[in-house]
């Protein structure tokens, strides 16, 4: 059964992001979609000095009324992010490690490559199960827009199973995709909780916070789960 997961591009993301990844045989990043202000496409949550902090890339415009693919950063903050997560990693012990992923996803030149690198340099470097094919959906050929465009996207690939986040549960046919021979999972979300170097903590804190703080072994505490629509509808999100 092929598994298929869409996704927009998000900065540094959180681990559960990375547990939905992990259950994909296709991926395909969202990079065509309108950019939403006050999303987590170029922001993340960092603890630092025992406080949960955004770190974010300012946008030409803010953003608005573009596509993600086309997004373009307002100022060089790549040397003001590496210096703000150094300071935040200085006691984690694997710092070096996540600080070296960072560095090595802000070398890509345009942003909507450095976002999608940003989730995966990190899975690729943890050894996480990595989807056995990867698409962007701006060269996809698939137009059309909510429910039916994702319908027609896990069709193109064969897909039987569509695993998805928690907001979609607003707008999803689920009927219709079972119709087209597509069973529709939600995440069940584990985050699980990970040794800090400081007292303060997150499950929503960037995989980064993972990395720096139990390095290699971040995949330990990656356990992805999924719930059945029907199940999640009835039960509600967990959140």
């Amino acid at each position: 059964m092929t598994t298929v997961v869409i996704s927009q591009p998000m900065l540094f993301p959180w681990p559960g992001f990375f547990e939905q990844m992990m259950l994909a045989d296709v991926y395909f990043w969202l990079d065509d979609a309108q950019f939403s202000r006050g999303s987590f496409t170029n922001r993340t949550r960092i603890v630092h000095g025992g406080a949960v902090k955004w770190l974010s890339i300012p946008l030409v415009g803010k953003g608005s009324l573009q596509s993600i693919r086309d997004l373009v950063p307002a100022e060089d903050f790549r040397a003001r992010h590496i210096a703000f997560l150094s300071q935040a990693f200085a006691q984690a012990p694997f710092r070096p490690l996540a600080m070296e992923i960072v560095e090595e996803v802000y070398a890509e030149k345009t942003l909507c490559d450095l976002l999608i690198a940003s989730a995966e340099i990190p899975a690729t470097r943890l050894g996480l199960r990595s989807p056995a094919r990867r698409a962007r959906t701006s060269a996809s050929g698939i137009g059309g827009a909510s429910w039916r465009r994702v319908l027609d996207l896990v069709l193109s690939v064969g897909g039987a199973r569509y695993v998805t986040g928690h907001g979609a549960a607003g707008y999803l046919d689920h009927e219709a995709f079972e119709a087209a021979g597509v069973t529709v999972e939600y995440m069940a979300y584990s985050k699980t909780a990970w040794p800090r170097s400081e007292p303060a903590f997150t499950p929503f804190a960037s995989i980064l916070d993972l990395i720096a703080n139990v390095g290699p072994a971040a995949s330990e505490y990656l356990r992805p789960a999924t719930v059945n629509w029907r199940a999640f509808k009835h039960e509600g999100s967990p959140d």
